[in-house]
Parts: C-alpha cells; sequence; structure tokens
C-alpha cells in the first residue's frame, strides 16, 4: 500500500504496525479521493478510543501497580520514537511530513494494533473484521490465504440473522486488551500478574544470588508487550486450586524462592552441585530440608500478601464513577482500571491460597 518511493526510505528501525499506521495517514490525506474513504471515515476518532497510550497521567495512576503502566508508556514512547524515524526518513517528502504530526501518528497507530490481522507478510487490515468484537470464550478461526491475498472467519456456531458475531481476537490478559484495543472484560479468563520477587532485606548474599539466578536462566530478562523485565520477574497465572489440583504456580518462581532461601555459600553451592548432577535446572526440585522449602515458600507468600494489599488499596482508591469530576471517558476508564486490577488481584490471592496450603502441608 506504501509508494515504492516512501517505502524504501523506511529501514528496519520501522516496524510493520507503524508502516500500516503512515499508510493511514497518507489515506486521511487524499480524504475522498481515497479508494479507502468509506472506511477510513468510520475509524474511531481518538476521543472515542480507551487504549491507555492516550491516558493522561491521573488516569495511568489508577494502574501503577499493574504492569501495565510500565508498558503504556513504554509503548508510547516506542511510538514517538518510530514517528521521529519516518520523518527523518521522508525528509525529501516535505509534502508528507508537515501534513502530520505524532499526534494524528499516535492515533493512527492505536487504530492498527486494535484492528490488525497478522500474517506471514505483516500486518494489515480488514475492513469487514471491523464488524466483529472479542468474545474471550469463542472459538472462532481466522485462516489467511495469502497466495489468493483473502482472509476468512470461520464461526464457532450457526448466527441468526441480525445476530452480533463474536470472535477471539486472542488469548489476551486484560493487560493487553487494554494497551492494545482498548478495552478490558470484566472477567478475564486469560488475565496474568507479573510479578517481580525482591530479595530478603539486607541479605549479604543477594547479589550472588541473583547472578547465579541469571547464569542459570535462558535468558536474563522478560519481553512482555513491548519492555523487557529483569530476570526476577516472573508471569503468575490463576492457581485453579490451591489443594493440588490444576495449574500450580511456575517451576521457575518456586526455584528462585529456593535460591532466596539460601543463607550459606555452601547452600548454594550445593543446588549447583545438584542442578549439575540432575537436568542441569537450578533448585528445581524441593529442598531436602522441609523446612527450608517451606521458608523458601513463605518468602514467596510474604511478598504476595503484600501484593494483595496493595492491590486492594488500589481498588478502594479509584473514585467512584458517579463522583462530580467523573466525564464519560474517565468512567469508562475507571471501570477499565477496574477490571484490571481486579483480575490481577484474584491471580495473586489464588497464588497466595496455593502458597498458604503447601506452606501448611507438605
Amino acid at each position: 500500500m506504501l509508494p515504492s518511493p516512501i517505502r524504501d526510505l523506511l529501514g528496519d528501525e520501522i516496524g510493520n504496525v507503524a508502516k500500516v499506521a503512515l499508510v493511514i495517514l497518507l489515506e486521511q490525506k487524499l480524504g475522498s479521493d481515497s479508494k479507502w474513504a468509506p472506511y477510513i471515515i468510520r475509524l474511531p476518532k481518538p476521543w472515542e478510543m480507551h487504549n491507555t497510550i492516550f491516558w493522561s497521567e491521573r488516569e495511568l495512576e489508577m494502574i501503577r501497580k499493574s504492569s501495565l503502566y510500565e508498558e503504556s508508556l513504554n509503548q508510547r514512547s516506542q511510538i514517538e520514537r518510530e514517528f521521529l524515524a519516518i520523518k527523518q526518513a521522508l525528509e525529501t517528502f516535505p509534502e508528507i511530513v508537515d501534513s502530520i504530526n505524532c499526534d494524528d501518528f499516535m492515533h493512527a497507530y492505536a487504530l492498527v494494533t486494535s484492528r490488525a490481522w497478522r500474517s506471514t507478510k505483516g500486518d494489515s487490515l480488514i475492513p469487514f473484521a471491523d464488524f466483529l468484537n472479542h468474545d474471550g470464550a469463542s472459538k472462532s478461526l481466522v485462516l489467511n490465504d495469502d497466495d489468493k491475498q483473502l482472509s476468512e472467519v470461520i464461526a464457532d456456531r450457526d448466527y441468526a440473522p441480525g445476530e452480533h458475531v463474536l470472535i477471539r481476537y486472542g488469548k489476551y490478559s486484560n493487560a493487553t486488551l487494554m494497551l492494545d484495543f482498548g478495552f478490558a472484560l470484566p472477567y478475564n479468563i486469560h488475565d496474568q500478574v507479573l510479578v517481580q520477587i525482591k530479595t530478603v532485606e539486607d541479605d549479604p548474599l543477594a547479589r550472588r544470588k541473583l547472578e547465579l539466578w541469571q547464569r542459570s536462566c535462558t535468558s536474563t530478562t522478560k519481553y512482555v508487550n513491548g519492555i523487557y523485565f529483569p530476570g526476577n520477574s516472573f508471569t503468575i497465572r490463576e492457581v485453579r486450586s490451591a489443594t493440588g489440583k490444576g495449574r500450580g504456580l511456575p517451576q521457575s518462581l518456586r526455584a528462585f524462592a529456593r535460591i532466596l532461601s539460601c543463607t550459606s555459600p555452601q547452600e548454594l553451592n550445593d543446588l549447583c552441585t545438584e542442578a549439575a548432577n540432575g537436568d542441569g535446572r537450578l533448585a528445581r526440585i524441593p529442598l531436602k530440608n522441609l523446612n527450608r522449602e517451606v521458608e523458601a515458600h513463605q518468602i514467596l507468600l510474604s511478598q504476595f500478601k503484600q501484593l494483595v494489599e496493595e492491590y486492594e488499596a488500589s481498588i478502594e482508591a479509584l473514585w467512584p464513577v458517579d463522583s462530580p469530576c467523573s466525564c464519560k471517558k474517565m468512567a469508562q476508564r475507571r471501570l477499565m482500571a477496574q477490571h484490571l486490577l481486579t483480575g490481577e488481584l484474584r491471580i495473586l490471592k489464588s497464588a497466595t491460597a496455593w502458597l498458604n496450603n503447601y506452606c501448611d502441608t507438605i
């Protein structure tokens, strides 16, 4: 869709989403002369979108406890960097560069992230698909045929004439839905929470423990929604049962807790020897001393309880929807923040219950 002279000037530092966003801006510039005009004019305006990159500082404060806070700031910065890169690349096209600004580009970028479909040839917009909204439980399939240049949606059930057709955009948490699509679900089965586990305060072995953990990991950072988090960050999903049935806590998180519980260099060396004699993974099996195994998990339990308290305080601090200062937009974003924090709190509570049960019954 981009004219070849422009396409050739855009380097690899400019992503596919940014390139499609530029297409939207160029088509908007054509107005009614664009063959995409009937579609373009029906796309939501900036004030109608609730992606967190559009939130004010006050609104973002509502979700500061969630990793979405940092992810939103990071994506906003990334968009600004790509906009500057595009302006520099297209400096020989002043009629284009002078006609768009960063706010326009950010709006177009959000239109793409909330609507684009990905195939082997990159990101593309499918106008018909905008009629279909998200249902996290839907099993509808989106199929792409690059050779025939077509896409189709296979419904998971029969629909009556006039009935609202639903699909699943993906197995996305509320954090991802808010960042990329501008909405959240009251109860999202795909919710997750990113937690950063701190070393024990005043631990003289803290630095060595972190270095040992980082060397044992295949990656020392976690990449989530465009931002890198340190290696002591872990993604937690809902623990289905505190009695041990279903999914428990990530094994990597429990291994990290066992490392944190060590009180001497010799204990750390013993863990390394055990890993070398096994499958190479550090602290993946329960400690032989059951009291120490409990202590390791109590480190997690203490931090999870603290997070639960902080999340509950954040939810309580959300100003009422019917408060005098709450316009419709702010009320909508407050409700989204509530859905996000409530979902992440649910996961933290399930993890806390699992840890309590483990420490009591081991």
